[in-house]
């Protein structure tokens, strides 16, 4: 059976996926000669970041800029990986030629500003575009602002749903979903406490109450609600007013994710969670057994990375 209190997360990215335990982040990539590549990277705890993920409202912020960063790193990894097939060669000598200190440092933090701010550029479109469509549309059509806000929020997910399944046609989307469904198949299968065999895991559903999929639904939820409390006179202070509340919407989003999710086997509760999992209809996809072959070896190999740090630090 699964420990009671470990809780793992993960990412699909380009022909693999990622897992995240308490002390290092792992994936697996299917290289295109079929073999599969890893990366490891241990987890640096920044006492003062820790402090502020103990913080209710505030965790939520913190991390999600935090998983942004550290996606975006394996991301990247997974690009190179999957493409680099032809100039081994020119890799290994490259590898010989060790950057300094500062160049590994300059790398990391590049590409952790550059998952950060694509974060951030996707929150200011989602919340700005939505407002201004409907304010045009709607500005001299009725007063109430409550009825603006619900609007809004119509006009937000309507947006959200059709660029998600506009992009899902793609080929590379729609594997990227199909590793997303593994992910979470994984998960779903060592909560259980099965055997991580691919017949196993395939028994499990894609979708998993703990999802970032369904964090974008809250922050559309929420953000309706939290809005509707406030009063604003004209165009530019509602859009100023959204900017300045998009730290707030995304603090509770986050704890009313992790609510519902503790309420997941409650019959009566669970339906809570059911608009993010009504996403996840589009954001994950039934993988294929070499997906969920790669899925199960990146999480091994990051429950062994575990162990070993545990190990090391008794």
């Amino acid at each position: 059976m699964a420990e009671q209190n470990s809780i793992y997360g993960g990412q699909a990215v380009i022909e693999g996926v990622m897992f995240a335990g308490r002390n290092v982040h792992v994936t697996a990539v299917r290289k295109k000669d079929g073999s599969m590549d890893f990366l490891e990277v241990p987890k640096k705890d920044i006492p003062w970041v820790q402090t502020l993920k103990k913080i209710p409202f505030i965790r939520g912020i913190v991390g999600i800029i935090e998983s942004s960063a550290k996606g975006a790193q394996h991301l990247n990894f997974s690009a190179e990986s999957f493409a680099e097939q032809e100039g081994d060669q020119d890799k290994a000598a490259a590898k010989e030629e060790k950057p300094g200190f500062f160049s590994n440092i300059s790398m990391i933090l590049g590409v952790a500003v550059v998952g950060v701010l694509s974060f951030l550029f996707g929150k200011f479109v989602f919340t700005l575009v939505p407002a201004v469509i409907e304010q045009f549309l709607f500005q001299n059509v009725f007063s109430n602002q409550i009825l603006h806000n619900l609007i809004e929020g119509v006009i937000k997910i309507i947006l959200l749903v059709g660029y998600i399944y506009f992009i899902s046609l793609t080929p590379m989307i729609r594997r990227l979903f199909q590793y997303h469904g593994a992910e979470h198949k994984v998960i779903s299968a060592y909560e259980a406490g099965v055997e991580l065999t691919v017949s196993n895991v395939q028994k499990f559903n894609t979708l998993h109450y703990r999802c970032g999929s369904s964090f974008i639904v809250f922050t559309v939820l929420i953000g309706v609600v939290i809005y509707s409390f406030l009063h604003y006179d004209g165009y530019v202070e509602r859009i100023v007013q959204r900017l300045l509340l998009l730290p707030v919407v995304i603090g509770v989003s986050y704890e009313v994710l992790r609510f519902t999710n503790s309420l997941r086997d409650v019959p009566v509760l669970r339906f809570l969670g059911y608009p993010g999992l009504w996403l996840q209809l589009l954001t994950t996809k039934e993988p294929e057994d070499s997906q969920v072959e790669v899925s199960i070896a990146s999480f091994n190999r990051m429950r062994e990375a575990e162990k070993r740090i545990m190990e090391g630090r008794a």
